[in-house]
């Protein structure tokens, strides 16, 4: 039972980018269509799921019996570089439409504050390796979910009567405020 409180937590209770701010850069950036805010969400789920599991090995099997604990920072950073490298690779081969789709923000996925803070929290939270891959399911598949809602919102708004002050950025700013003030309103589920 505690795996699912931590799937639901991590999903919806503790969303990475409602609660924390992490991904607000693909947020803005990718969510303008649903289906590039979808592709960019799986993408996301690809990289801190592969990330989670393989930091948390690096980590508790490389740099704790090596004592070189304060490595970990530029251990997981290099993960992730690899692991994007890869993805972008394998998308611009077997997916161009995707990968022209996602254009600058496929690369910035390596910068991505969800996808360092999840690797991190892993290890600060002393997560087991399941848990961990668990954690690498529930954060970004949360960051899909907001993504790709956010981006339906979004599509509605710019056929929508905005006062001119606040069209664009403003208004997607507020929009995420409102969408965080909602999924606060789930932190007595868990």
């Amino acid at each position: 039972m505690s795996y699912l409180a931590l799937f639901i937590t991590l999903t919806l209770v503790n969303n990475v980018v409602l609660s924390k701010f992490y991904a607000i850069c693909p947020l803005m950036g990718l969510s303008k269509k649903p289906k590039n805010a979808l592709n960019m969400g799986l993408a996301v789920i690809f990289v801190i799921f592969i990330a989670s599991i393989v930091t948390w090995l690096l980590y508790y099997y490389v740099l704790v019996p090596l004592n070189i604990t304060y490595m970990d920072l530029i251990t997981f950073i290099l993960v992730i570089a690899s692991l994007v490298q890869f993805l972008e690779m394998f998308l611009k081969k077997t997916a161009p439409d995707i990968y022209k789709s996602m254009g600058v923000y496929l690369p910035l996925i390596t910068t991505n504050c969800a996808v360092l803070g999840v690797a991190l929290d892993n290890i600060s939270a002393g997560y087991t390796l399941i848990e961990a891959a668990l954690a690498g399911i529930a954060v970004p598949l949360g960051f899909t979910i907001v993504i790709y809602l956010f981006a339906m919102i979004r599509q509605r708004l710019e056929i929508s009567d905005v006062p001119p002050a606040f069209a664009g950025a403003p208004i997607a700013l507020i929009t995420a405020g409102i969408m965080a003030c909602a999924m606060m309103g789930l932190s007595g589920l868990v």
